[in-house]
């Protein structure tokens, strides 16, 4: 999806440097390495304005020409330039080009969004209605429930379980293993990690297992599979969560995803005192400065706790 959206990025990129800059490039495919030797600074902050609302022209299979009016937040455009900077590194890096001009390219100040982990409360109703779908649904969503109850059982146990990414934990069979309590992800960059389970998400990926492996529809070795027996992928994951979050009233787009659990995961690890360096190992995370946002979510906790039982009158 990184590499798609890359694509994209720099393909929007070319198709503004031929309208206004090289309108006798009659192709985004016929530009070369030369031409992007004449890109300047000042292109660049102009295409950093051009990315604030701009119209595209698309043909449809049918050949009608569609034209849309796309806008791009602060955070949009920083993506979008990333993707630049990363075509102009390429170059320089293997002497294509004699400098790097996005090197001189100010990215737009983000504000940071605060995303808060699930609360306790909102966890243990989360697993009820995972755990106890049968006390929440009835007729056919019973029934699909019924299906999938110990895949999600086993899924969402080992989210919060180990904090691992929805890319992460699309396992195959092969990776658990229960001599060792572990199974092997392969890590945001590409580095494999053996990760430990708890007791609790062990017994359910045995169990899970077991209905596993009998399972005639399946089409391949994948841990967890859909109703059709295909790999379940990251979009099928989080529908699945935001079923059972509508289920029990959490409505926070962003306590609704699957990275909600990882964060929930990572701010239990330091309010039960873990260090910080420990929790970056246990993330995943190759700079620690990722992982103190988590303490910043915990924090929030203890500034409520402090204030609670702050005195005004100064008595103690």
């Amino acid at each position: 999806n990184t590499q798609i959206g890359y694509s994209i990025d720099i393909k929007t990129f070319l198709e503004y440097l031929q309208k206004f800059n090289f309108s006798y490039i009659e192709k985004i495919e016929d530009f070369t390495v030369a031409d992007m030797e004449k890109v300047t600074l000042r292109d660049l902050n102009a295409f950093t304005a051009y990315l604030k609302e701009y119209e595209t022209d698309t043909v449809s299979i049918d050949g009608k020409h569609i034209k849309r009016i796309r806008r791009n937040s602060a955070y949009g455009i920083n993506r979008k330039l990333s993707g630049i900077r990363g075509l102009f590194s390429y170059l320089y890096k293997n002497d294509l080009i004699s400098q790097n001009v996005t090197d001189k390219l100010d990215f737009k100040k983000l504000h940071q969004k605060m995303k808060r982990p699930l609360t306790s409360q909102e966890t243990v109703n989360l697993l009820d209605v995972i755990y106890n779908g049968e006390k929440y649904y009835t007729g056919r969503d019973l029934t699909e429930y019924k299906n999938r109850k110990k895949r999600d059982i086993a899924l969402f146990t080992a989210y919060l379980g180990t904090g691992c990414r929805v890319s992460e934990l699309i396992l195959d069979i092969r990776d658990v293993c229960f001599d060792t309590s572990s199974f092997v992800v392969t890590r945001k960059g590409g580095d494999e990690q053996e990760i430990f389970m708890p007791v609790q998400v062990e017994n359910e990926l045995f169990t899970y297992m077991q209905e596993r492996v009998e399972n005639e529809k399946a089409k391949d070795d994948a841990l967890f599979i859909s109703r059709l027996g295909t790999r379940m992928t990251a979009q099928g994951v989080e529908k699945v969560l935001k079923k059972y979050c509508a289920t029990v009233g959490i409505y926070d787009p962003d306590k609704a995803r699957p990275h909600a659990l990882r964060r929930t995961f990572a701010c239990n690890l330091i309010a039960d005192g873990i260090d910080i360096k420990m929790v970056a190992e246990l993330m995943g995370h190759k700079n620690i400065e990722v992982t103190h946002k988590y303490y910043t979510q915990y924090a929030i906790e203890k500034r409520k706790e402090v204030m609670q039982n702050f005195d005004i009158t100064g008595n103690r």
